[in-house]
């Protein structure tokens, strides 16, 4: 079970948005929790629930509520609030 305070980031190994949005997420130190919807398929259910049928992967989910799908680093560092690379 997750904490409902934490970012949830939704994606597959095999998927290079979803190993860019891990290494830019690892690089600023900034927690997540780490589904990959290839091994999950309630998770894998729930990402196509919330992007019109389809596995968009990267898919975050933050605290809040909100989602990002398939982010730039540029998005991704704005919704953080860390210094674009």
């Amino acid at each position: 079970m997750t904490d409902t305070a934490e970012i949830i980031l939704y994606g597959t190994d095999w998927c290079g948005g979803s190993r860019r949005v891990r290494l830019f997420m690892d690089q600023h130190n900034i927690p997540y929790h780490w589904v990959n919807i290839d091994q999950d398929d309630a998770a894998a259910r729930y990402v196509q629930s919330i992007n019109n049928g389809n596995r968009s992967v990267p898919t975050i989910v933050w605290p809040d509520g909100s989602k990002l799908v398939e982010p730039s680093n540029r998005i991704l560092a704005e919704k953080l609030g860390v210094p674009v690379e």
